[in-house]
């Protein structure tokens, strides 16, 4: 047994350096402004759960029953806060279950912190089969972090963890990894890392954004490419200053929906790509990898020039020699970019009734999908604007893709080109842990809610009123209709059995609710949000329509 340790005991013996591993990893956390933790005890962590114990007062921690949700959660709440979010895990197969949320993140560009236990220090690579042991585990972290580290002594890891921060501030903002072995959380001798890493903002160089600046003056059709980085980095404002001195349309990808209010008569749906994109004289791509899915096929043609602006230079080179690449953070590249483009602008004459005429007669033709755009227009209406939708790969999520206004950054989230499904629902139990305030709202396929439903329970033991819709077509409904559409109805492996989701909820003590149509939905979501409690929201949907094929992109 060991004695709780109070703050000044913490304190005299960091300043001693005689913290323990899991002492030390606590109290860097907290130096670093952390004050939430998502995670799932185990042997090899014990360590580290005592030192969390006894730091209750100045540190959440919510659990979870599997450590893919423990990924999801850190994810959703790093996304809506601006702030870090922390996962703990066991080693070996608790890593490989949290490894589907940090792709995700990975592919969001999400500042996770993945904490991970191991094996004995001596037993680390004799392949003896110790407990939870795989082989080089942080080889595995490399496909799905952008750094990993262990810390080999007590000694080491407030400066680890601090490394780790350095890295999730630093660049893109991705995924690291940290393990640290069972001997090293107790043993004792670590001290605090707690070194300033606050992100920088590197504004890109100054030669080459006064050349973008003319460039962007001079242009008579210039086109903006918006995607997410623009929401991580924040430079929602900036992008709205620079897309209104040029009268640019800004293309948005889905991931970059919410980098300017569907309200602006500039922004436009990213599949516009092929009405805006061959007639541009100069195109901005900023923060986006460009994706190539339906509508975005197109590289630039002679005389047409292009101007790509992202804190990743990994990313340039896809446009072609004569490219103006700019490597700069998005918020600062855009503020430096606004400030100098009048210098070579002119006035401009409105284009609101031109492009709001182009961005509603293709609305209108989305709004056309049904039943999907029924429902995805109920819960638009009854949102806010600063309502966060956190959608699935379900059929009422892909139209949301594609119909789904957003008014405000980063209430809009996507699991990004990972396409994860099943990331949705405890996703959103993060976001709605990081937005207390804010209503959150999960859609989910019935498919993909299974991967995580167990979760249930923690909404009502850490009493988060997340609302969450499954849409029940009692099968993974894309797969099955693309059997049935394009291979002749040869249907297998598609089809499921579900629960009755009103008494489902119930037994883990969550309001259950179903609605048939959407009037209905609005309905039960209004009270829903209004409650402000766990809720459940069932709404059975048949086979639906294939969108793409509706549009013309297949």
């Amino acid at each position: 047994m060991t004695d709780t340790l109070t703050p000044p005991d913490i304190a005299a013996r960091a300043k001693a350096g005689m913290l323990t591993g899991g002492e030390a990893v606590v109290e860097s956390l907290i130096a670093q402004g952390v004050d939430t933790i998502f995670g799932l005890p185990g042997i090899q962590l014990d360590g580290l759960f005592i030192a969390l114990h006894d730091a209750k007062d100045r540190l959440r921690v919510l659990h979870t029953r599997h450590e893919q949700a423990t990924a999801y959660m850190a994810d959703g709440y790093a996304r809506v806060t601006g702030k870090e979010g922390v996962c703990v895990v066991v080693p070996g197969p608790g890593a490989l279950n949290a490894a589907a949320g940090l792709s995700t993140a990975y592919s969001c560009n999400s500042p996770v912190l993945c904490v991970t236990g191991q094996i004995r220090s001596d037993l680390i690579g004799k392949n003896r089969g110790a407990l939870h042991e795989i082989t080089d585990q942080l080889g595995m972290f490399r496909s799905v972090t952008k750094w990993q580290d262990r810390p080999e002594t007590a000694q080491d890891v407030g400066g680890t963890v601090e490394e780790a921060f350095r890295q999730l501030r630093t660049g893109r903002a991705r995924p690291v990894a940290i393990e640290v072995a069972p001997d090293v959380l107790t043993s004792r001798g670590g001290g605090i890392g707690g070194a300033d890493t606050s992100r920088v903002r590197f504004g890109g160089d100054p030669d080459l954004l006064a050349k973008a600046a003319k460039m962007l003056g001079e242009a008579k059709s210039p086109v903006i490419v918006a995607g997410g980085g623009i929401e991580r980095s924040g430079a929602s404002d900036e992008l709205k200053r620079v897309a209104e001195l040029l009268e640019a349309p800004v293309l948005k990808t889905s991931h970059g929906k919410g980098a300017l209010s569907d309200r602006n008569h500039l922004a436009q749906n990213g599949l516009l790509s092929g009405e805006f994109l061959p007639r541009a004289d100069v195109v901005v791509v900023l923060a986006s990898r460009f994706p190539d899915p339906a509508g975005w096929q197109w590289y630039p043609a002679p005389g047409q020039q292009v101007i790509q602006i992202d804190i990743d230079r990994t990313e340039f080179g896809k446009f072609g020699p004569s490219a103006l690449n700019i490597e700069a953070d998005a918020k600062a590249g855009l503020a430096a970019l606004a400030d100098a483009i009048p210098a070579h602008n002119r006035k401009r004459a409105s284009r609101k009734d031109e492009l709001s005429a182009i961005r509603n007669a293709f609305q209108k033709k989305i709004e056309g999908i049904e039943p999907q755009a029924g429902y995805g227009l109920a819960l638009r209406a009854e949102l806010p604007d600063e309502g966060i939708l956190v959608g699935e790969f379900t059929q009422v999520g892909y139209w949301s893709y594609l119909g789904y206004d957003v008014f405000e950054p980063n209430t809009f989230l996507t699991p990004g080109y990972q396409g994860t499904l099943g990331y949705g629902f405890t996703t959103a139990m993060g976001v709605k842990v990081g937005k207390p305030d804010t209503p959150v709202v999960s859609i989910n396929g019935d498919g993909g809610f299974g991967y995580t439903l167990n979760e249930l329970s923690i909404l009502v033991q850490h009493n988060i009123p997340l609302v969450a819709v499954v849409f029940n077509d009692n099968a993974y409904g894309n797969v099955r209709r693309i059997q049935n559409d394009d291979y002749d109805g040869r249907i297998l492996a598609s089809e499921l059995l579900n629960p009755n989701y009103q008494k489902l909820a119930e037994s883990f003590g969550v309001s259950g609710r179903k609605a048939e149509s959407p009037a209905a939905l609005r309905t039960a979501l209004k009270e829903a949000l209004h409650a402000n409690e766990p809720c459940l929201i069932e709404v059975p949907i048949g086979i639906t329509p294939d969108p793409w094929k509706v549009l013309g992109f297949e």
